[in-house]
């Protein structure tokens, strides 16, 4: 089993930065992909990107690209959403997931992955 804590969320400014972390337990951090996603109220989760097991391979979904950034550190079983540029169709509770992979590479938008955070919530203001 595999336990996951989002942190970082809040207020914001369109127009500003967060960096939201997940950090991850129970289970040796290097064999998992890493996603994150994003529910916003009223509409269905949403494929925000995903990040390899060794952190060399990233996906990122069309609206974030060039303003969102995924890193990893293994050594701190922490994964990481560097947000910058936020707007506030970027309001969202935001949720990391694991995916127990056997092959080094970033899970795709429809992949099923097998564990949840609960959620940051990220508000940005226009």
């Amino acid at each position: 089993q595999v336990q996951l804590v989002e942190s970082g969320g809040g207020l914001v400014q369109a127009g500003g930065s967060l960096r939201l972390s997940c950090a991850a337990s129970g289970r040796t951090f290097s064999t998992l992909a890493m996603g994150w996603f994003r529910q916003a109220p009223g509409k269905e989760r949403e494929f925000v990107g995903s990040i390899s097991e060794s952190g060399a391979w990233i996906n990122y979904e069309g609206s974030v690209k060039g303003r969102f950034t995924i890193s990893r550190d293994n050594a701190k079983n922490t994964v990481y959403l560097q947000m910058n540029s936020l707007k506030p169709e970027d309001t969202a509770v935001y949720h990391c997931a694991a995916f127990n992979t056997y092959s080094d590479y970033a899970p795709s938008a429809n992949t099923r992955f097998h564990y949840w955070g609960q959620g940051t919530q990220v508000a940005v203001s226009s």
